[in-house]
């Protein structure tokens, strides 16, 4: 089956080589297998049983993913109506239920009452200043596990100096114009 430009490829896990659609939207950019893959590679030990944000879900590549390996809950936030939409479908076509989909933007979203999640997918719309934004609200408004795991995908020339600064960095690669990273936070020492 040839590939289609909105379709995603879950890598591997329980909906392992099911292929998803998803509509077009301006800035939706699916992360590529093989940065996936390596994500999940670096990632492992640490998804079963995890609880994991899609901050800015677009095809819920990451989010699926997550879900696919065995986190035992994944809240998929996205703010485009088509999109979320999709989100839901996809959700339903493979009985995902551990999946949740918000359709609300991420700021809306990091309003909320807060959920401290192991893992955060920070894949913001590029070159719109968001990330450090998000990742400081994530890091002060009680959306992290101590010693959650962060996956931030970013234009590659972006400067990741503005992060909060117990983010350990753990591993990092660029592909094409992406340049993404993973961090862990560190504990904070006693104030």
């Amino acid at each position: 089956m040839a590939a289609h430009n909105n379709e995603i490829r879950i890598i591997a896990g329980q909906f392992r080589s099911r292929r998803l659609r998803f509509p077009d939207a301006e800035g939706l950019r699916p992360t590529p297998d093989r940065v996936r893959e390596t994500l999940f590679n670096w990632l492992r030990d640490s998804i079963e049983g995890s609880t994991c944000l899609d901050l800015y879900a677009g095809s819920g590549a990451l989010g699926f993913e997550a879900a696919s390996r065995g986190a035992r809950r994944v809240v998929m936030v996205e703010q485009n109506p088509q999109v979320a939409k999709a989100l839901k479908e996809n959700c339903a076509r493979l009985e995902a239920t551990e999946i949740t989909v918000r359709m609300e933007s991420a700021r809306d979203f990091l309003k909320g009452v807060p959920e401290p999640f192991d893992l955060v997918f920070l894949d913001p719309p590029f070159r719109k200043g968001w990330l450090a934004s998000a990742a400081s609200v994530l890091e002060r408004g009680g959306w992290l596990a101590p010693d959650a795991f962060l996956y931030l995908e970013a234009e590659r020339e972006f400067d990741f100096a503005g992060l909060p600064v117990h983010w350990h960095l753990l591993r990092q690669g660029t592909a094409g114009d992406v340049a993404y990273r993973l961090y862990q936070r560190q504990q904070r020492d006693p104030e």
